[in-house]
């Protein structure tokens, strides 16, 4: 049975539902191809370009963990226990 995208990456789904929200793809303005973002602006940026999908969301997930562990370890830890 496939996993669920909250179970593969459960730091970017912590981010989406309670924090900010992610863009992917490139845009005019900028140079990475992932970024996360909460309502200050732009919190994480990407590489330009990745091999594979799959390679940007864990590059996004392994960001957010560090974040998430940063800034809002408490809550995090508390929820998941």
């Amino acid at each position: 049975m496939a996993q669920s995208l909250e179970q593969v990456y459960p730091h970017i789904a912590r981010w989406t539902r309670d924090i900010g929200w992610i863009e992917i793809g490139y845009d005019h303005y900028g140079y990475s191809f992932i970024r996360a973002l909460d309502e200050g602006g732009v919190v994480w940026e990407g590489d330009h370009a990745y091999p594979t999908l799959d390679q940007a969301m864990d590059a996004l997930e392994e960001a957010l963990s560090r974040w998430i562990e940063e800034n809002d370890a408490g809550t995090w830890r508390e929820e998941n226990e």
